[in-house]
């Protein structure tokens, strides 16, 4: 049964329009949709009972429950959230100005990225629109959220379409009204979505960068033999960021490995005069990868040095660590229906 949860007005319209229901049905159901967040069409009162009726015998609201949640002793909560085609994590991060909210967009990915435990689980599938948005509207905490991130299972710029619908209706007056400088939508440079996103989104962008030089991008990130960081930061460039609207780079610090005096003056090289910020974040080990992660001393001496060049350097502090809920550890392997 087709679900409603992720369409936008127009195609709620053109469903209104098929029944030969009222006009105005299609605000009425976004508005319990996305701002009453009713989980069943009998809750929708101010719809006639054939219309409550027809919309029940045809259609399914699409709030999902989660299953499962963990909280960290940090207060960081994760959440698993099942989805048309498996299981999916989120990541409740609060704080004390603010809560964000990582927010997953497949189950699985194909990036394969070496140092991330949702590559190692592979790709299952995109999740629907409504998969996502459920994972916004269906959180217990949804009231406390004033910042969204979507750095979750998945690759944002590979299920390009259902992102988009999905900040339509966070961003919409119709929707939620949120301010697109609220949210944050990452890549790891898949550029030709990437692109279509700077032009057709306002929201902020995070680009997956941890390293600047090719081949050993190329060693830790496959996506690097297809879309080059170099290229990527070129298209980057093309755009003028001089407003609200962010861009940063994602940079997981690696010892030994991508913190040395040559990356920082590459880095230095390669973002300069660009308005951006560097958020470093600690490695955070996964079974059967050798990488170190470095030491807070490291950390802050690698930051400083950035600093030192230009580069506005800030370290991400690692939340939700003992429940695999920090930055590379989301997996829903063990959770995937067979």
């Amino acid at each position: 049964m087709k679900s409603l949860l992720g369409m936008s007005l127009s195609e709620l319209q053109d469903i209104v329009a098929q029944h030969n229901m009222p006009k105005f049905t299609a605000k009425q159901l976004v508005d319990w949709l996305y701002r009453k967040r009713v989980t069943t069409f009998d809750e929708m009162t101010n719809l006639s009972k054939q219309t409550r009726q027809i919309l029940a015998e045809n259609y399914e609201t699409g709030y999902r429950a989660f299953t499962d949640v963990q909280e960290s002793r940090d207060g960081t909560k994760k959440y698993l959230f099942p989805a048309e085609n498996g299981f999916v994590e989120t990541a409740y991060i609060p704080e004390k100005e603010r809560a964000t909210l990582c927010v997953s967009c497949q189950v699985g990915c194909k990036m394969n990225c070496l140092f991330c435990q949702t590559g190692k689980q592979g790709f299952q599938g995109n999740l629907s629109a409504g998969d996502i948005i459920n994972q916004i509207l269906s959180l217990p905490e949804y009231e406390t959220l004033s910042n969204f991130v979507f750095m979750g299972m998945g690759e944002p710029m590979d299920n390009y379409e259902n992102i988009m619908r999905v900040l339509e209706i966070m961003t919409s007056d119709w929707g939620l009204a949120m301010s697109p400088t609220r949210i944050t939508v990452s890549t790891a440079g898949v550029i030709p979505n990437m692109k279509r996103f700077i032009n057709e989104s306002k929201c902020n962008l995070a680009i997956s960068l941890h390293s600047p030089f090719h081949d050993e991008r190329a060693k830790i990130m496959p996506v690097e033999k297809t879309y080059p960081i170099n290229e990527v930061i070129h298209a980057i460039r093309q755009h003028d960021w001089s407003g609200q609207r962010r861009v940063s780079f994602e940079y997981i610090v690696f010892k030994g490995l991508n913190d040395t005096p040559k990356h920082i003056n590459e880095l230095a090289r390669q973002l300069g005069s660009l308005r951006c910020r560097v958020n470093l974040i600690r490695f955070h080990a996964i079974p059967n990868i050798d990488l170190q992660s470095p030491s807070m001393e490291d950390m802050v001496r690698f930051r400083d040095k950035l600093n030192d060049k230009g580069i506005i350097a800030t370290i991400r502090a690692s939340r939700g660590q003992d429940i695999d809920a920090a930055c590379g550890l989301l997996s829903t392997k063990n959770s995937i229906k067979e």
